[in-house]
């Protein structure tokens, strides 16, 4: 499509907007606030050690770490304060939260307040960032309780805690060789890319399509001892190639960056897998729920993939806390499908199988 025929991304929002004669509009102001954040955070990205935001982490103002426990770097700091101060004036939201912030962040009494919830990792992947490696930012949005809307009452962590299928719209930047919006209205997933002649998101993905089958998986194989047997036999059937199960040869991908995960699989299949283990049993998951695993959970099944748990789909499953973590299993429907078979098995889940069966000359 030349240049000249393509739609912006306000114009996509748009044209979206009209299937609802009755909406307003605050949703399409509220994306593009968001989508000002993401460019605002891939110029300071794309400057790297040039812009003295890089490098050694920091001890920020108040605490050593953040409410993960990781230590935080300065551009998880700024792009956390860019989500925030482009955001909370614009009358939309009647609070925010982040991975970067202990409670919910309140409107100040100065703004008006609206209807939204806006959930945000601003900067996913950032123990990437100094070896240059593609990061990003993910984001949902959710309606606020209609309490909340009447009353005018300050947002407490309960009206956060909704379940993915609730979701009004997600979406994730991409800042790699080029900078990149994907997002979801609920009608699909559409491709953005900036053009930084017009400083502009413009169409080029239109109607992204997860292929249901793939020969490629990624996961952290470091933590391969702690996997639980379901994970372990997939993985295993997947290594054995065309002489195993499977019949067919597999490759391993793992960028360690979720954003950069996703867009490789939204763009020609996959599967990725961090899930529930046995290395810290405290955390039945590394990632977060709220702010990482709906968001992609949402794009990937209006993309026509499946997002689960490895045993439920994830947008059902209710939250119990601000920061609750999962274990994540995504893309391609029919590998995520099997994965999700694989945990129903009960010999499989109960390590029953010759395969998965501790090996002992005492074994009962």
């Amino acid at each position: 499509m030349p240049l000249s025929n393509r739609w912006t991304l306000t114009r996509y929002l748009i044209e979206e907007r009209r299937r609802f004669p009755t909406a307003g509009g605050d949703l399409n102001a509220l994306i593009l606030d968001v989508s000002l954040a993401c460019k605002a955070i891939a110029r300071i990205v794309a400057f790297g050690s040039l812009g003295d935001t890089l490098g050694a982490s920091v001890v920020p103002q108040g605490g050593s770490v953040n409410v993960q426990g990781e230590v935080q770097k300065p551009l998880d700091v700024l792009s956390n304060e860019i989500f925030i101060r482009m955001n909370e004036w614009n009358g939309n939201l009647a609070g925010m939260a982040s991975e970067e912030m202990d409670e919910p962040k309140q409107i100040p009494s100065a703004y008006p307040r609206g209807k939204y919830l806006l959930v945000f990792d601003p900067l996913d992947g950032s123990s990437n960032i100094d070896v240059n490696v593609s990061v990003g930012s993910i984001f949902s949005i959710l309606r606020a309780p209609q309490d909340v809307i009447d009353s005018g009452r300050a947002v407490t962590e309960a009206d956060f805690l909704q379940p993915g299928a609730e979701q009004v719209a997600a979406g994730y930047a991409l800042y790699g060789p080029v900078t990149m919006l994907v997002l979801t209205v609920g009608n699909g997933v559409a491709g953005f890319t900036l053009n930084p002649n017009l400083g502009e998101f413009v169409l080029s993905h239109p109607k992204v399509q997860v292929p249901p089958d793939t020969t490629e998986f990624a996961i952290n194989s470091s933590n391969a001892r702690f996997w639980e047997p379901p994970v372990k036999r997939y993985v295993d059937e997947c290594l054995a190639g065309k002489t195993g199960p499977r019949g067919r040869d597999f490759n391993m991908r793992w960028i360690a960056s979720m954003v950069a995960e996703a867009h490789r699989i939204l763009m020609r299949g996959g599967v990725f897998m961090y899930p529930r283990d046995t290395k810290d049993p405290a955390k039945p998951g590394r990632l977060r729920l709220l702010y990482e695993a709906n968001p992609v959970g949402m794009i990937m099944e209006q993309a026509g993939g499946r997002a689960s748990t490895g045993r439920q789909p994830v947008l059902g499953l209710k939250p119990t806390a601000l920061h609750q973590r999962i274990g994540l299993v995504f893309g391609s429907k029919n590998e995520v499908e099997r994965i999700e078979r694989y945990h129903h098995d009960p010999a499989t889940r109960d390590s029953g199988t010759p395969l998965f069966a501790e090996r002992s000359l005492f074994r009962n």
